[in-house]
């Protein structure tokens, strides 16, 4: 079972035409198309995109019948054959601290994404300004992007922490040969990663903080060591989310559904259920990698499900 999200709570939301947003303490602004920044009492989010992905619709939901799969996309406008997910990374700026999560896909794995080189530097931001990169776990759209194209690391500077749990199941004997054929790739392209930024990686378990004002939360299944991660120092924290939740209306709608993306399909639904209803009920804005650009929101409860609610 996941390990209970930190209790938090928002006092009010304030919603304006000219696209600056109130989450009690938390002021968001969207100042271009590469960078959406808040702040978080003295600290600053930052949301830079990495592009987007294209899936079919059966990677993501091998299960569902084509008719589930039109009546809950359907009436929202939404595509039923494919799903083109944004890939929003998220930099958290605190003291002397810039933080990255995650690393994008970087150049080899969908001509799509890849972007976060020139998102950076339309954000005024150097790889070489970075002290740390962390992630929530080690797929290729989170972790491809910390080699360039000469195989390099691109953040050489900075230290990189992952889950013990995430690096021994990528590592361990057996997951390369148990791991789809179709998903074998994803276990090489790990494999190399951590081989290339080895001497730079520190390894984490939730509860840890591996930046002052950054805690990582359990939300196995999606990996075995999967994190998300708490970010405290405004009035109220911010969820950096991962993939525990990785689409806006399927993951909300109908969490219980297992995901084809998921390493642990039933594991991840339990997490994703657990998580969103401790968001719900404290009524937490998060950051969602997968969500609709840049994925700053909050989880409100709907009928038997929940929402997710765009700031």
């Amino acid at each position: 079972m996941p390990r209970e999200i930190p209790r938090i709570s928002r006092r009010n939301v304030l919603v304006g035409a000219g696209a600056t947003v109130a989450l009690s303490g938390i002021g968001l602004r969207l100042p271009s198309a590469y960078a959406s920044t808040l702040a978080i009492g003295d600290a600053s989010l930052q949301v830079v995109s990495d592009g987007n992905l294209v899936l079919p619709m059966g990677f993501l939901l091998p299960d569902r019948s084509k008719d589930e799969i039109d009546a809950l996309l359907v009436p929202h406008g939404m595509a039923t054959d494919r799903v083109e997910p944004a890939c929003n990374l998220t930099l958290f700026r605190t003291g002397d601290r810039l933080v990255l999560f995650d690393a994008g896909a970087g150049q080899n794995f969908q001509p799509t994404a890849g972007r976060l080189g020139e998102s950076l530097e339309a954000a005024g931001v150097d790889p070489s300004q970075i002290t740390d990169v962390v992630f929530t776990h080690a797929h290729p759209d989170h972790i491809w992007g910390v080699l360039d194209d000469f195989d390099e690391p691109v953040f050489a500077d900075a230290r990189h922490w992952i889950s013990q749990a995430e690096w021994d199941f990528w590592r361990a004997d057996d997951t390369l040969s148990l791991m789809p054929q179709e998903r074998k790739s994803f276990v090489v392209g790990a494999r190399n990663r951590f081989d290339a930024i080895e001497e730079f990686v520190t390894f984490l378990k939730p509860g840890d903080m591996p930046v002052p004002g950054v805690e990582a939360v359990d939300t196995n299944g999606h990996t075995p060591g999967h994190v998300s991660f708490m970010l405290h120092g405004g009035t109220d924290p911010v969820l950096v989310t991962g993939d525990a939740i990785t689409h806006s209306v399927i993951s909300f709608e109908r969490p219980d559904w297992e995901i084809g993306s998921d390493q642990d399909r039933a594991q991840g639904a339990v997490t994703r259920t657990a998580l969103l209803d401790r968001l719900a009920a404290d009524k937490a804005a998060i950051v969602g990698f997968h969500l609709p650009y840049p994925g700053i929101g909050t989880v409100e409860r709907a009928g038997a499900g929940y929402r997710f609610a765009p700031a």
